[in-house]
């Protein structure tokens, strides 16, 4: 009986001595990165620009995955079950926060379940609406939306999205309820915003701002407390007459629970050099993209905030009475 006792420890040792020197030659092979999203959204582009650069500096080469379904949590539950060795990481947005709130099954619990990389950007968000639409101001556009607000859609990505947030935001701050449009992503949202199939939504930027620059689209304010560089006419909601209305999209990089910390380490520092690039940043305020702070591009400083966004969400969502499903 004791010799099996040492049998089974020195294979327990073994294997933690694979495991650490498995650790110590990390990456040796492909990182996937999973986006919990469609093609071509915010979110994918963000971890196809930072994936390469991490991928460069990590001397391994770095695919985005995407696994789009559920409103993310299909892609951030496949991640959370995946091997902690560092080669399955999950970028994501606000929606992982809020989903535990939204859902009574929750698929994945964004604490407990996740080792955070760090934070890497964070986008504005904008009221927008189908050409059509001739209000020309926000004022004129909300008492438009009262008069009409039997026949009003609002399109969104599905429950706990970035842009069903934003929308709830808006609907509750003018006091009047839409009927939802949802979509498996805000580019063909915004396809049929274009078309005049849909008639208003709550976007990030970085989605619409070409859009609103070539005038296709009527954009009536930001959800930010300064004007926008690349939109410098456009209004805050506050100055539009709207205050409160703040909000913003924040993506961050995570990983299976239980990864090695020099893992994490060598994947936070490729994530903070991978910020530090001027052509990253010059292609991500062309979104109106801001690369997060220094100290949030840390497991420290995101695991820290990501814990107060689900606090926050919990608390929020609840006060407007909005029920798990």
């Amino acid at each position: 009986m004791m010799g099996l006792r040492w049998l089974c420890l020195l294979g327990l040792l073994c294997l933690i001595a694979s495991y650490s020197a498995v650790a110590e030659d990390y990456p040796s092979r492909t990182i996937t990165i999973v986006v919990p999203n469609p093609p071509g959204g915010p979110s994918d582009l963000f971890a196809r620009w930072i994936g390469n650069l991490m991928g460069q500096r990590l001397g391994q080469q770095i695919i985005v995955e995407n696994v789009g379904g559920a409103s993310g949590t299909i892609g951030a539950s496949r991640v959370a079950q995946a091997a902690p060795d560092g080669y399955t990481l999950l970028m994501h947005n606000i929606t992982f926060a809020a989903a535990p709130a939204l859902y009574k099954r929750h698929t994945y619990d964004p604490l407990g379940d996740f080792d955070p990389i760090g934070l890497v950007t964070e986008t504005p968000q904008a009221v927008v609406t189908k050409k059509a639409i001739t209000a020309t101001n926000l004022r004129e556009l909300i008492a438009y939306i009262r008069a009409n607000r039997e026949t009003i859609n609002l399109a969104d990505a599905g429950r706990g999205s970035a842009s069903y947030l934003c929308n709830l935001f808006f609907a509750q701050a003018i006091g009047a309820s839409m009927t939802a449009v949802s979509y498996r992503g805000m580019k063909p949202a915004l396809n049929d915003l274009l078309a005049g199939q849909v008639d208003l939504m709550c976007d990030q930027v970085a989605n619409t701002a070409e859009q609103i620059k070539a005038g296709n689209i009527n954009a009536y304010c930001v959800t930010t407390r300064e004007r926008l560089a690349q939109l410098p006419s456009l209004p805050t909601c506050d100055e539009a007459g709207l205050p409160h209305l703040e909000t913003s999209v924040w993506v961050a990089l995570l990983g299976p629970k239980g990864m090695p910390q020099n893992v994490v380490g060598k994947l936070a520092a490729a994530l903070r050099q991978a910020l530090h690039d001027p052509d990253l940043a010059q292609k991500l305020a062309t979104l109106s993209t801001t690369i997060i702070a220094d100290g949030l591009a840390t497991p420290e400083g995101a695991r820290a905030f990501i814990a107060a966004e689900v606090s926050k969400w919990s608390g929020t969502l609840n006060a407007m009475r909005v029920a798990p499903e």
